[in-house]
């Protein structure tokens, strides 16, 4: 099975300008907890609900500051034909329940995010569900 079987096309993204208040209305807006940020033409940064939690309120930032403040610059990321293995195994060596996903190493287009629920719920066989829940055991 490859990742773009499982993933969620087409993600609402923000430019990287907007405020820390207007990602946390989009996320209530779009139902999310994650939101990548764009220059328009290339993704600069993530932010997280936990980015908002962790880093903005608890270091006293104004909800007016802006979001790539608070953002993840390290953005991680598959590429829509990788196996599930692979970003399985990825996104447990880095931490992570989510990467975005680019359509190749060439054009490196946004095309989706795929979360470890996404292929959660594609699960077939107990082998890939063992996999699952071992990389979710190493999120923190």
């Amino acid at each position: 099975m490859q990742v773009k079987e499982v993933m969620t096309k087409q993600p609402e993204y923000l430019n990287d300008d907007v405020t820390i208040r207007e990602v946390a209305n989009a996320m209530r807006d779009n139902g999310t907890g994650f939101e990548p940020l764009t220059d328009g033409t290339k993704v600069t940064g993530v932010i997280t609900d936990r980015d908002i939690a962790v880093r903005a309120v608890a270091e006293g930032k104004s909800p007016d500051d802006k979001a790539s403040s608070v953002a993840t610059g390290k953005v991680l990321y598959t590429f829509e034909d990788e196996s599930i293995d692979d970003v399985i195994q990825n996104m447990a060596n880095e931490q992570v329940q989510r990467l975005l996903v680019l359509n190749n190493a060439e054009d490196k287009d946004l095309v989706g995010i795929v979360t470890l629920g996404d292929i959660a719920d594609h699960c077939k066989d107990d082998e890939l569900a063992k996999k699952v829940v071992s990389a979710a055991r190493h999120y923190h």
